[in-house]
């Protein structure tokens, strides 16, 4: 996966496209990741006890890595990423201005 937890990325298909947010999660093995507020689903809750009203609970649902770019933190531009190796260390870095980010 090129995207972290915590990486600033714009949606680029779906139906929240053109709207950016914060990785809050992700899930390697099934390429998926969780941008805050982005992508709601609604969860309807069961009551707990005797009296209470079940509810609606709002959360965002996982979505394709593919859907979102990296926003570079230097440029501020969306960017692809690629790799480069300094000291024994797998770098990312930015297409567009070629910094390590």
């Amino acid at each position: 996966m090129k995207v972290k937890k915590g990486d600033q990325v714009k949606i680029v298909k779906g139906k929240d496209r053109g709207k950016k947010g914060k990785i809050m999660q992700v899930f390697p093995s099934d390429s998926l990741v969780v941008v805050d507020g982005q992508n709601l689903r609604v969860k309807h809750a069961r009551p707990k006890k005797e009296g209470q009203k079940g509810e609606k609970v709002q959360f965002s649902a996982p979505m394709r890595e593919e859907n979102v770019m990296l926003i570079c933190p230097k440029c501020s531009k969306v960017t692809r990423i690629g790799h480069k190796i300094i000291e024994k260390n797998k770098n990312r870095v930015c297409k567009k201005c070629k910094e390590v980010i």
